[in-house]
């Protein structure tokens, strides 16, 4: 993670709904456990000192939407230039690369990962609305894009959200230096 970029969630029950996630404005290279915060349904903070991420909405609607027990949040720079590139399209198409078998419930390379693209705003209520609409029509996808801003993917556990993380971001930069000539 660069800076104090990004955030990471990981559901602590189920009901009533809880979140441990990171607090706003720190390092994600150097987090103790000291600095995540546990949230509740409405993203209140319930236990711990600081502020959680303007984001919490979106790991909120993942969490709620996907059954998800963890969700990540990357702003690396193939995510963000990419969501930029295919923002017309709506979204950035991923086939053919034998990576994507490193996502859960996928066996072979012929998959067609679609990851949606949704406009960066502040509104945080209305873009987690537009996001659980759309993970409630399309059960296949792994994650999504935030227009120059980053991905978003989850697990059922943290080690799953981890896997996926990485396979994505395996797969983005290879779309972009594929496209770019690099």
């Amino acid at each position: 993670m660069l800076g104090t970029s990004g955030n990471f969630s990981a559901v602590v029950s189920t009901k009533p709904l809880r979140l441990a996630i990171t607090s706003t404005g720190l390092d994600k290279g150097a987090l103790d456990p000291k600095q995540f915060l546990e949230i509740d349904d409405r993203a209140r903070v319930v236990r711990g000192e600081g502020k959680p991420s303007a984001e919490t909405g979106l790991h909120l609607a993942i969490a709620r939407t996907r059954r998800a027990g963890a969700v990540l949040h990357t702003h690396s720079l193939w995510s963000t230039v990419l969501s930029d590139a295919h923002a017309a399209a709506g979204a950035v198409t991923i086939e053919g690369f034998e990576m994507l078998k490193g996502l859960d419930g996928v066996h072979t390379h012929q998959h067609r990962e679609i990851l949606p693209i949704f406009e960066n705003s502040q509104d945080i209520a209305d873009l987690a609305a537009q996001v659980q609409a759309r993970l409630e029509s399309d059960a296949a996808i792994h994650g999504f894009l935030l227009r120059r801003h980053g991905l978003y993917t989850w697990g059922r556990d943290l080690a799953e959200a981890k896997r996926h993380v990485e396979i994505l971001e395996f797969l983005l930069e290879a779309l972009g230096r594929s496209k770019s000539g690099v």
